[in-house]
């Protein structure tokens, strides 16, 4: 996760400070005001896009209902009163309140597709898209292929749905605590047409992923972005950040307690040969400090630092290997 202060901004009941825009006419006048005004703001990038040209023209245009790939042509067209008014207050909230884009157009996206999101989901950008189109590295040789796959903390149902397009004949479960998240989810496996192979379930990590004689559930693959940012960091993190779901960001002991947990109890729950993938941003430098010893593999994520770790489930016995205090 990027970290970066976000700039002093204006209360976001002073749509003036924003600057007149009555001369404003084309959708290329309204990207590049945007831009400008999302510098002018301190709007942090990092939630899809890496320049504010980029930003305002994926608000600007996803705000008119055009498509990201608009023809130059078209970019001279002149918006209605209504579309103005419209675009204008999208850039307001954007700049202002700096309610990140995804939020703004119910839409984010995962490996090019995309997805709807609210506010009761994070927003994707898990380098577990990176993982999976690069079939995890190589690192699953079992034949068949993996049949039962698990996604903890699923939120909005991306890496799960992404899960069940890459194993084609694979059945997913996608777990989360929260029960919007799962509405979010549901929304997105529904449409995807996927009901039929990822099904949702309510559990907190673990726990509720039980059979009907109270077994664990098992599965091949086991892959998780818990929350696991170190809860001191929240006043660091730019304004964008605290319009996502604090649950699905923090986690108590440095950002490690989840993880801790999940490797704790997910040798009952995967079958043999079976992998647990676990991303943690820069909670990594946590880990590695507090297990220096530890059994796990840091996926190459190359030329991004890597942020996964990854256990076999013969390795999960003694993960921590030798531990300090």
């Amino acid at each position: 996760m990027s970290h970066r202060m976000s700039h002093a901004h204006a209360p976001s009941d002073a749509p003036e400070a924003l600057g007149n825009h009555d001369h404003l006419e084309t959708i290329l006048d309204f990207v590049r005001w945007a831009a400008s005004r999302m510098d002018e703001h301190g709007v942090f990038l990092g939630h899809g896009t890496h320049s504010y040209l980029d930003e305002s023209a994926w608000l600007v245009l996803e705000g008119l209902r055009l498509p990201p790939d608009l023809g130059h042509d078209w970019w001279q067209a002149r918006l209605t009163s209504e579309e103005r008014s419209a675009v204008v207050e999208l850039i307001r909230r954007r700049c202002l309140d700096h309610t990140p884009t995804a939020y703004l157009l119910n839409r984010a996206w995962f490996l090019g597709r995309p997805y709807y999101v609210d506010e009761r989901v994070l927003i994707p950008r898990s380098p577990f898209g990176d993982l999976i189109r690069d079939d995890f590295k190589g690192l699953l040789t079992r034949n068949p292929a993996p049949q039962r796959l698990l996604d903890i903390g699923t939120g909005s149902g991306c890496i799960a749905i992404a899960l069940a397009e890459h194993f084609p004949q694979a059945d997913v479960v996608g777990s989360d605590i929260d029960f919007g998240a799962l509405a979010v989810a549901s929304h997105n496996v529904a449409d995807y047409q996927l009901a039929d192979r990822v099904e949702l379930i309510q559990s907190d990590g673990f726990d509720q992923l039980l059979d009907a004689d109270d077994k664990p559930l098992v599965f091949d693959l086991i892959v998780s972005n818990p929350p696991y940012v170190d809860p001191d960091e929240a006043e660091d993190l730019p304004d964008e950040y605290h319009h996502e779901p604090a649950g699905a960001l923090f986690a108590p002991d440095q950002g490690l307690a989840l993880v801790e947990r999940l490797l704790d109890q997910a040798a009952d729950h995967l079958s043999p040969g079976g992998w647990i993938f676990i991303e943690m941003g820069n909670g990594r430098h946590w880990f590695d400090q507090r297990w220096p010893g530890h059994h796990g593999l840091w996926v190459d994520l190359s030329p991004a630092p890597s942020s996964i770790v990854a256990f076999k489930r013969e390795q999960l016995g003694q993960w921590r290997g030798e531990e300090t205090t």
